[in-house]
């Protein structure tokens, strides 16, 4: 038997409900002998709760039932008690029954209250929010109820959809029972990633390098030295400072900077080599401060490199934030990413005080398809498995991929990890989208199955749509997608806001198209087309284009992943592709040969930079990267020819280690060996702590014409700078394709 149908049982013993208690009727005909009793102890809360449960009843009704204190109810009238009750609840428990023809709602908190409002109104009077003042709120004559004997504890006791569809609407973030904002209870601002405000580099670095990590023999500001005593002091120091600052907050971060560049040196080495983990010098400095101050929570990451348990316990008062950044979407994390299942088992063993961080989207893409919906489940199931009781889905804030969609389905899944997947599915795309729904769902289950076709596909949160064109995006199945969108567009063509939901839905698509047409995949899509044996502009994707820039205004969606790159930027980066695809270009699938070795992306050939197609915003789509070294290419261009122009783009990607090069140099040769030199650029942008973070920047030159068969390129690498958060590491130079005129 199920938890909750045990739960369900001892709670009708309890209150001694049988099955005989009798039908009741809250109103009829607008009418109502109810009214709604909140116990002489309810909060606030609770009458506001009370007051929802009014005025949906009305809404349903046309009834208007009264709210009053215990102390000023009517004898004559039926009841609706609501709030906390003498029996024991846990604080997260709900429970809702009928008895003597009367209705209770409690809960063991004020939260929980709310919560059994809206589960009762949702599950017996069929009320349903899919998003901010998108609601569908049944009409009914009469309210009729069976008796009810109904208990249920939800055991993820916070749940948080990282969505701003709640943090901007705090009433759906009650009817979906998640948080308001990512970081309740926590001080605001030290919410993760605080090693850097606790130290900042700006001070402490120049007079006190030994703050900081050990790397290669060298001071780093990139994580700080765990073992320094100094620092520990500090650290108490600000925690106690914040705390004061903010008395209402009961929890705060002490935890690594976003980066795996940590300290090294032979003290905190010693200790993370005896606990078989980098997470050794963190969690023995952490419980430092947690008992500096037992009365509060103190929160830190077991991300990337400190991930792995370690063999000491984390102290009471200590909340592991574990992080399941790396892992392959495509398939549940039990399935595809087995190090994460066994470090959460590990973190298990250890502590019962685990937050969970997972993610849901793709951050260098938002808007581009992102097939995982079939994973949120089983993952969330393995949390609740492994008795986490904080779950954090870091969705994108920003709207992105099926956006209120997936908002809804993740909040239901937190509250319930139990629910059918399928019939919330339907339920959502028919009560969201209305006729045009079973297209919708038709569209997310053809793009799951076919990512589930290709198991030697891995789905990364930092990945590109161009690495599915082959997959689950190849050109056949974007037609295909796409003329499922046309008959949702179709069939609610009449219903002018239900269309705009299609045409936020089709986003994705569009985006997918836009970007395969870049990359030329196939002769529909495409940046040019043949026309009368002339190159023109693919109206397809004209139209396109035009679609979705107009979606996107309409709807007010103004960023494109979390680097900060805008849908206006990424309009006017696809109109300069269509500009540069355009010109004459005598470079255009001529040989090339890489003087210098390029690394990992674009499969590494150089050929790519003559191959007609175009790179994206991020590093995956078509570019060539160079890692630590500079960029060297020579085009031959068959034979002797005139030229006077030459332009390259450059791509950057600040918190990933890609930077534009320092300068780029143009050469040219009539054999291959001796150059001369045909001018430069140098960055007009050069890296500093506030350049942008996501860019693309053509490096060009114009000169006097002159013959060449051979032109060189050099593009100079940007050493990382010391304050980076990859200090240390090799930095990246992608290169796109070569414009010769």
């Amino acid at each position: 038997m199920k938890k909750n149908a045990i739960l369900t049982l001892c709670f009708g013993i309890i209150f001694g409900v049988s099955c005989s208690d009798q039908k009741i009727k809250l109103a009829e005909n607008g009418e109502s002998n109810y009214e709604i009793v909140c116990n002489g102890h309810a909060s606030a809360s609770q009458y506001e709760s009370a007051e929802k449960l009014q005025y949906y009843l009305y809404k349903i009704s046309g009834a208007h039932i009264d709210v009053v204190a215990e102390d000023s109810q009517n004898a004559e009238k039926q009841k609706i008690y609501l709030g906390t009750t003498k029996e024991e609840l846990l604080p997260d428990q709900i429970a809702i029954r009928t008895k003597n023809l009367n209705l209770f709602i409690n809960g063991g908190s004020n939260s929980a209250t709310r919560n059994g409002v809206y589960e009762f109104l949702e599950n017996y009077l069929d009320c349903k929010w899919y998003a901010p003042e998108v609601e569908a709120i049944p009409f009914k004559k009469s309210i009729s109820l069976d008796p009810i004997a109904y208990s249920y504890t939800p055991e993820i006791t916070t749940r948080t959809v990282h969505s701003k569809l709640f943090y901007e609407n705090p009433e759906f973030a009650d009817q979906q029972k998640v948080t308001h904002n990512a970081f309740p209870l926590y001080v605001k601002e030290a919410r993760v990633h605080t090693f850097h405000k606790f130290l900042p580099e700006e001070k402490f670095y120049v007079p006190h390098p030994e703050y900081y990590a050990l790397r290669e023999g060298k001071r780093l500001p990139t994580q700080l030295c765990l073992t320094n005593e100094t620092v520990l002091q500090i650290v108490k120091d600000s925690v106690s400072t914040l705390f004061k600052r903010h008395p209402e907050a009961s929890v705060i971060s002490v935890s690594q900077d976003d980066n795996q560049q940590y300290c090294q040196c032979d003290n905190c080495h010693k200790i993370d080599t005896k606990e078989g983990s980098p997470s050794g010098t963190m969690i023995h400095f952490v419980n430092k401060v947690a008992n500096a101050f037992p009365d509060k929570t103190i929160s830190t990451l077991a991300y990337q490199h400190t991930r792995k348990p370690p063999k000491i316990r984390p102290a009471k008062n200590v909340l592991i934030t574990l992080c399941s950044i790396e892992c392959d979407r495509s398939a549940p994390v039990a399935k595809k990413c087995t190090d994460f299942a066994a470090d959460l088992e590990g973190w298990g063993k250890l502590t019962d005080n685990i937050r969970i961080w997972d993610y849901t989207t793709q951050f260098t893409n938002f808007l581009a398809p992102f097939p995982n919906i079939h994973t949120l489940q089983p993952n969330i199931q393995l949390f609740r498995k492994n008795n986490a009781k904080w779950v954090f889905e870091q969705h994108s804030r920003n709207p992105s991929e099926l956006f209120e969609l997936r908002s809804y389905i993740t909040a239901k899944l937190l509250w319930n990890p139990d629910l059918d997947l399928d019939a919330l599915l339907t339920e959502f795309t028919n009560g969201y989208y209305h006729e045009a729904g079973p297209f919708i769902k038709e569209y997310i289950e053809l793009i799951h199955a076919k990512i589930k076709e290709d198991n030697d596909f891995f789905l990364f949160l930092y990945g590109d749509p161009s690495e599915a064109f082959s997959s689950y995006l190849n050109p056949e199945l974007l037609t295909e997608y796409s003329e499922i969108f046309d008959r949702a567009e179709k069939i609610v063509g009449h219903k002018p806001e239900i269309l705009n939901r299609i045409k936020m839905a089709r986003l994705s698509i569009d985006y997918a198209i836009l970007e395969a047409s870049r990359k030329n995949v196939s002769d529909t899509y495409r940046l040019m087309v043949k026309d009368n044996n002339r190159d023109i502009p693919n109206p397809l994707i004209a139209v396109t284009l035009d679609n979705f820039i107009n979606t996107t205004t309409k709807n007010k969606i103004t960023l494109m992943n979390e680097m900060g790159f805008t849908v206006s930027e990424y309009r006017s980066n696809y109109l300069s592709a269509i500009e540069t695809a355009k010109k004459p270009n005598k470079a255009k699938n001529k040989k090339v040969i890489s003087v210098t070795r390029p690394k990992k992306y674009a499969d590494e050939d150089p050929l790519v930079l003559t191959d007609g197609a175009l790179g994206g915003s991020s590093f995956y789509a078509n570019w060539l990267g160079y890692e630590g070294n500079d960029m060297e290419v020579i085009v031959d261009l068959d034979k002797p020819q005139q030229i006077k122009s030459i332009s390259m783009a450059f791509l950057q990607v600040t918190n990933h280690v890609v930077f534009l090069p320092s300068i780029v140099e143009y050469f040219k040769s009539s054999d291959g060996i001796n150059f001369t030199p045909l001018g430069s650029v140098k960055n007009p942008f050069p890296l500093e702590k506030k350049s942008k973070v996501n860019d693309i920047v053509y490096f060009n030159i114009d000169f006097k014409p002159t013959m060449a068969q051979y032109v060189k390129v050099k593009a100079n690498n940007t050493e990382t700078p010391y304050w980076h958060h990859a200090a240390g590491l090799p930095s990246w130079v992608f290169a796109d394709e070569i414009i010769i005129d």
